[in-house]
Parts: C-alpha cells; sequence; structure tokens
C-alpha cells in the first residue's frame, strides 16, 4: 500500500533555536517513520522580507545545514529547494486562475498587516507587496504540486492549507476530476511552548531564544542568562515554576527528572548549578549536531549538491503534475 505523502516547508527567516527544534525539526523528521516525508527550503518565500541576496544564501545554507545535522536524511527523504524547482512557479500561475481575491484579502497576514497600517494611520495597502498578498498561492503550489496528503504546522498555520485545499477543490470541480490531491493540516496538539531566556514563548521577536549550534562556551553563557528569582542557595525552589527546569525536563528521562526535582526541593543548589546541569545535559545532545552542522558549514558546495541532487528527484515528481494539469486545461 502507497504511503501517504506528509510536505514540510521551511523559511530560511533567521538563525534556528532551540524552540525551532523541539516544535518544528524533530516533529516534523519523526513523521518519516509514518509518511512519506518531503522537505523544502522556501526560498521564494523569504524574499518578501530579505532583499539582501548574500544573506539570503547564508541562511538557506544554515537552515539546511541544520536540519541534515538535526537528523533529516536526503537518501530517504526527499530535501530540496523550492527555487530550484521550477515546476513550482508554473502551477503558481495555473493556481492563479482559480483562486478569488476575497480568499487573498481574509488571509491571516495580510489582514494583520493591513491592520497594522490602519492602526499607525497610514494607507491600508502601505509596504504590502504582492509577493505577500499571494503568498497563500505559492504556498499552495508548494503543497499541490507534490501530491501532498498531509502537512504538519501550527494552528496558526492551518489556513494556508485550508486555502491551497480550496483551490484545489476549485480546479478539480471545474475540470470534473481529481487533478489536485486535497491536502489535510497535521496539527499536534500535545506540541508544548519552549520558554525563552525571560520565561516567555522563546522567540527571535523576543531575542530570549537559545540558538541551535552556538559554540560550547557561548552556550554555556547564553544558558547563564536565563531569567531566575532572587533565591538564595539555601533555601528550596519550586520547579515547576523554574524557567531551567522546564528547559532541563526537554532534555532528561524520567530518573533524571526525578532526581533534579528533588534537588530543587531540598533546597541547597543554586541558580548557577541548576544552570550548569542544564548545560551540560543540552551539550551532550547537541555536541554531535553541532559538529556535523559546522562541517557542513565549512562546504557549502556540499550544501548545495545535496539540495539540487534533492530538487532532481523532485522535478520527476513537480513535472508529472504540471503536465497533467498542462493537458487538463488545454495548454499541453
Amino acid at each position: 500500500m502507497k504511503r501517504k505523502v506528509s510536505l514540510t516547508g521551511i523559511k530560511p527567516s533567521g538563525t534556528p533555536h532551540i524552540g525551532n527544534y523541539f516544535g518544528a525539526i524533530r516533529p516534523a523528521i519523526e513523521l518519516a517513520g509514518q509518511y512519506e516525508a518531503r522537505y523544502f527550503i522556501a526560498d521564494y518565500h523569504a524574499l518578501n522580507t530579505i532583499k539582501d541576496p548574500k544573506l539570503l544564501k547564508e541562511l538557506t545554507h544554515k537552515l539546511a545545514a541544520t536540519w541534515l545535522a538535526c537528523g533529516l536524511d536526503p537518501e530517504t527523504m526527499l530535501f530540496y529547494r523550492q527555487s530550484d524547482v521550477p515546476e513550482t512557479f508554473e502551477l503558481t500561475t495555473i493556481l492563479m486562475a482559480f483562486t478569488s481575491k476575497g480568499l487573498m484579502n481574509r488571509a491571516h497576514a495580510y489582514k494583520a498587516c493591513v491592520q497594522d497600517n490602519i492602526d499607525a494611520g497610514n494607507d491600508p495597502d502601505a509596504g504590502i507587496n504582492m509577493g505577500l498578498y499571494t503568498y497563500p498561492v505559492l504556498m499552495a503550489a508548494d503543497i499541490l504540486l507534490f501530491d501532498t496528503n498531509v502537512v504538519p504546522v501550527g494552528k496558526d498555520q492551518k489556513q494556508h492549507v485550508e486555502i491551497a485545499a480550496d483551490v484545489a477543490q476549485s480546479l478539480n470541480h471545474v475540470y470534473g476530476k481529481e487533478l489536485l490531491t486535497v491536502p489535510e493540516p497535521v496539527i499536534s496538539e500535545s506540541t508544548q511552548v519552549i520558554v525563552g531566556l525571560d520565561g516567555r514563548k522563546m522567540s527571535k521577536s523576543y531575542d530570549n531564544v537559545i540558538p541551535l549550534f552556538l559554540p560550547s562556551k557561548k552556550f554555556r553563557k547564553t544558558i547563564m542568562k536565563i531569567v531566575t528569582n532572587s533565591q538564595d542557595v539555601d533555601e528550596p525552589k519550586d520547579p515547576d515554576t523554574s524557567h531551567v527546569f522546564s528547559l532541563y525536563k526537554l532534555f532528561a528521562n524520567e530518573k533524571q527528572q526525578a532526581a533534579a526535582r528533588e534537588r530543587y526541593l531540598a533546597g541547597g543548589m543554586g541558580w548557577g548549578h541548576a544552570k550548569q546541569e542544564l548545560f551540560e545535559i543540552m551539550e551532550e545532545q547537541f555536541a554531535p549536531m553541532r559538529e556535523k552542522y559546522e562541517a557542513l558549514m565549512e562546504d557549502p558546495a556540499h550544501i548545495d549538491t545535496i539540495l539540487k541532487e534533492g530538487a532532481e528527484k523532485a522535478r520527476i515528481i513537480a513535472s508529472a503534475t504540471v503536465k497533467r494539469l498542462r493537458e487538463a486545461v488545454g495548454i499541453d
């Protein structure tokens, strides 16, 4: 029986951090056990906000190296760069003819930008380019091009998959046949919020992140910046309200968690000691990944080769989809 297809798109918009790893990278890679997993770097999506060519290329390499270091196997999982698959853009053009303007008007990202402009007393469309406005159509093409059954997303991204499904159903209805696979979002209700240095959700917008592959000394220095209360060494500490312990639980097994909890409650352990324990258990897990990441970043040409080879495989699937649609619409 043919396995269902899972597709994950990753935008190169910044340096990946611990929150990205637990919230997106690890769960997406684990899906490979259930689905035929496909992953792509959405560099054209990033173009809406990143206009520096050197930066875009650097972020693309960093992102690819991160996923490869974290366990993405290009031999068993399809991994490619969006810009290396030109069929994506031909399909986008076709899909435009089946996408209502009203649907684009309701897209969350566009509505948020319009509201920000209104709140600031500006023209509603000030600073909004067509790349942002038609972002959902390009994303629909990314999804529909590869006969995708499921797309793992957070709740805030669910709408994009719903739009892709709407467009696919519209096209299928016009031509009376299932030309495009209608995708469904897969949302993990159990995905927890990863706290940052200040206790809020880890986010680049809060500047409270712990980057994944900092050099060991900088990694430790960053962890030591986690905000704690003013309790002294001898005072018992509540692990359930501690940002340090919240992060520790992500890496520790049940036995390690139980032992750490006892130390917190017994007193006699300062926050510096607790942070050191956190650093050590995080370093144990990420050091091997960091080594692989650094080796990949020293050879960006090798990263490009991996992505190009992935694109060659991807284009076999993509060209079949475009050919099927061209014939259906009468442009073959």
